[in-house]
């Protein structure tokens, strides 16, 4: 069986090291703060101005004013602090966020990431993935392994639009988790019941 949503968030979860300061890309990353430890020492940082961000408020106590990056309403931890944008940026290029988790459309054998726009589509910008995926010293993509129509996530060269060039150390899918290397995916962990022969054979992978 394939992971959930909540299984890939619960997974990424496990890459987060104590003590360390993670910003959340927008979809399934923003849960993973649903499966940290309360006691691991680890701020969560949101482009828009927040480090230490906590779980999802329960409904009715939504505090407006406490939003993430994709103007979700989020609780703060103790010790948590607030500030404007462009402070929250310079953290980021200054190489003060020690890992960056972000969705991805396409990632490609050698890391290269695709994950802000498809072209002909409506969007408003980058937003801060540029910055992350250059200024984190760690990039972990968590994506479902192929899109709606079928097509593979992890591909030898990307054809969508580029938000960073070599940036991603891992990817977390619905089926399992893989390292890009430069000459294909290597396999770290298949999903429970997934199999080799589940992935096809439409993805670079090397032994």
């Amino acid at each position: 069986m394939a992971w959930n949503r909540d299984d890939m968030a619960r997974r990424a979860a496990a890459e987060v090291q104590p003590g360390t300061a993670v910003n959340l890309g927008i979809g399934i990353p923003t849960l993973v703060a649903n499966h940290l430890a309360a006691d691991a020492g680890v701020m969560l940082h949101s482009e828009n101005g927040l480090l230490g961000m906590g779980p999802f408020p329960y409904e009715g106590d939504e505090d407006p004013q406490l939003i993430n990056a994709g103007k979700q309403t989020v609780t703060v931890v103790d010790g948590g602090s607030t500030f404007d944008s462009t402070l929250s940026f310079a953290m980021i290029r200054g190489g003060h966020v020690d890992l960056a988790i972000l969705g991805a459309m396409q990632v490609a054998q050698n890391g290269d990431l695709a994950n802000w726009m498809v072209p002909g589509g409506l969007v408003t910008g980058m937003g801060g993935a540029m910055d992350l995926v250059s200024g984190a010293k760690r990039v972990i993509a968590v994506s479902t392994f192929r899109s709606k129509g079928g097509t593979p996530k992890l591909v030898a060269s990307c054809d969508l639009p580029l938000t960073g060039v070599g940036c991603v150390q891992r990817v977390i899918t619905d089926v399992g988790v893989f390292d890009p290397t430069g000459d294909g995916f290597a396999i770290v962990e298949l999903a429970p019941g997934v199999t080799r022969a589940d992935l096809g054979d439409d993805v670079p992978f090397v032994d």
